[in-house]
């Protein structure tokens, strides 16, 4: 049974025009050195097509960054044991990315529960709820980087979760958009 969060119309795939990045377990792990080094290359990758104006080039490097950066640490962290799939595309004015990994039973429930809190209201009034509850329990902030993308950066964010494997790890699919300036 697959099970979707965030909005459907992003799932439906990237289109034609999409680059594939496969980060594979192996001998150097993955780790948060590669979160970083993967999100800025698709950062650059992106942005190089804005290098005329340096405001356009830095702002989309940065946003698309901060975007990729965040979905594939969250990949990293949570994941079971697998690759990480890192699909992006292009589009005049959208750019969109689609993160797969393998999570167990339980982070996929503990997750689907965070899901069910952070998409059921306005992202800006939740990511001052979760900043003023976290800083009166001193608890970790969980979702703050989802809600601040959201609710600063604009992000559409949609997740699909697979049915387990025979290893009874579960495929998620992370979807996200933003908008980019459009160079027509």
């Amino acid at each position: 049974m697959t099970t979707l969060y965030g909005l459907a119309d992003l799932a439906i795939g990237n289109g034609d025009d999409v680059t594939t990045l496969r980060l594979f377990e192996g001998p150097l792990d993955l780790s948060w050195k590669h979160c970083a080094m993967t999100s800025d290359f698709v950062a650059e990758f992106v942005a190089l097509r804005y290098r005329a104006s340096r405001k356009l080039y830095k702002d989309v490097r940065h946003n698309v960054g901060y975007l990729t950066n965040e979905l594939i640490e969250n990949a990293v962290k949570f994941r079971a044991s697998g690759e990480i799939i890192v699909e992006v595309s292009l589009t005049d004015s959208v750019f969109r990315t689609k993160v797969t990994n393998f999570v167990d039973k339980d982070t996929a429930e503990r997750f689907q529960h965070l899901l069910s809190e952070i998409t059921a209201g306005d992202p800006g009034d939740l990511l001052i709820e979760r900043i003023e509850a976290n800083a009166a329990t001193g608890a970790g902030g969980s979702g703050l980087g989802l809600l601040t993308l959201m609710s600063d950066y604009g992000a559409h964010f949609a997740w699909v979760f697979g049915s387990s494997d025979e290893d009874r790890r579960i495929p998620l699919e992370t979807y996200a958009s933003i908008a980019v300036p459009d160079l027509n």
